[in-house]
């Protein structure tokens, strides 16, 4: 059996998902989604997930407190949407074990794995595994930790794993949360929960040669880039976001005890549900705010998608691009080229 892996990535707006359903179709491929908040039931409209109308969930198995199944869009499988509740904290190590199964899955029904998605984490996870992964976090020490300031958690960091800190890029130093898991790993001790061998990555796990893994990224000029996430925001807000926030909140979900606070299309409503007279001023600082914040987490992205070298960049400005992505994978796909 040929194991080969499709990877679609790139920042917000750039079409990851039209492309990769473009390309299942021709290579008989299934979607595994690579996003951080796509993986919460009843967080559609604003994680983007862009599903049909009465869209069926095909429930295939469970892991833990986990639920595996795939939606179809345009008669393609998309896998690993709607895996947790909202308030459940789910990371990478729920992630790759949720990924893994799926991926070996579709290897088995003679179908080709595209790995589509933002979360560039998650990605580096799952293909290549990371040593503390299983570690658990240590909430209390995380709530100590994030009263401090980045500055604090610097020096702090410096004086208690230095090695740690020179292996930093800079974009993970002026970043508070890398920050507190690098000093709630050395607090650890460097001792895993669970064998590290479960966490090796797919690479390792299943020998894979460096033809096994094609990495396609998309990518676009900031203003072309920009124009895309505003339409997209207003797309967002017609498609009913404000009422599925409701309905979040009405299940019982808050912004205080549920991924809502955290994300993004979600977090910024929170005075609009709590307590502030609703406004059309209000309403559109809201939206722009909102935009803002859209375009600092493509600008995000991009810094972590740049690290790897192995992605071939695509610009989605070009009206060829996905014609020219196309005869890449075709190539790539041969069976004689493997």
């Amino acid at each position: 059996m040929m194991k080969k892996i499709l990877v679609i990535c790139g920042p917000t707006a750039t079409g990851k998902t039209g492309l990769g359903i473009r390309l299942a179709k021709k290579f008989m491929g299934e979607i595994v989604s690579f996003d951080s908040r796509q993986v919460y039931r009843g967080m559609d409209i604003g994680t983007g997930k862009d599903l049909p109308k009465f869209s069926i969930f095909n429930f295939q198995f469970s892991i833990e407190k986990k639920r595996i199944g795939f939606y179809e869009l345009e008669g393609v499988r998309v896998w690993l949407y709607d895996v947790v509740a909202p308030d459940y904290r789910f990371n990478a190590a729920d992630y790759y074990q949720a990924a893994l199964t799926v991926i070996k899955d579709i290897w088995e029904r003679g179908k080709l794995p595209i790995l589509v998605g933002g979360t560039g984490f998650y990605l580096e996870a799952l293909l290549e595994g990371i040593a503390t992964l299983g570690m658990p976090p240590d909430w209390s020490l995380r709530k100590k930790l994030e009263k401090k300031s980045v500055e604090s958690l610097q020096e702090q960091l410096k004086k208690i794993a230095p090695s740690r800190w020179q292996e930093m890029n800079p974009s993970d130093r002026a970043n508070p949360r890398r920050l507190i898991r690098a000093l709630e790993v050395a607090a650890f001790g460097e001792k895993k929960e669970k064998d590290t061998r479960e966490f090796l990555g797919v690479k390792k796990e299943f020998c894979l040669g460096k033809k096994a893994i094609l990495k396609i990224g998309l990518k676009a000029p900031l203003p072309f880039l920009k124009k895309r996430i505003d339409r997209r925001v207003e797309e967002r807000l017609k498609q009913g976001l404000l009422a599925e926030i409701e309905k979040l909140l009405a299940s019982g979900y808050h912004f205080g005890n549920s991924r809502l606070g955290e994300t993004l299309a979600y977090q910024e409503w929170r005075e609009w549900f709590e307590g502030r007279e609703h406004t059309a001023a209000l309403k559109q600082e809201i939206v722009e705010t909102w935009k803002k914040h859209e375009y600092q987490y493509a600008r995000r992205q991009m810094t972590w998608f740049k690290k790897d070298k192995e992605i071939i960049w695509f610009d989605i400005s070009d009206e060829n691009y996905q014609k020219k992505v196309e005869k890449l994978v075709e190539v790539w796909y041969d069976k004689d080229n493997y």
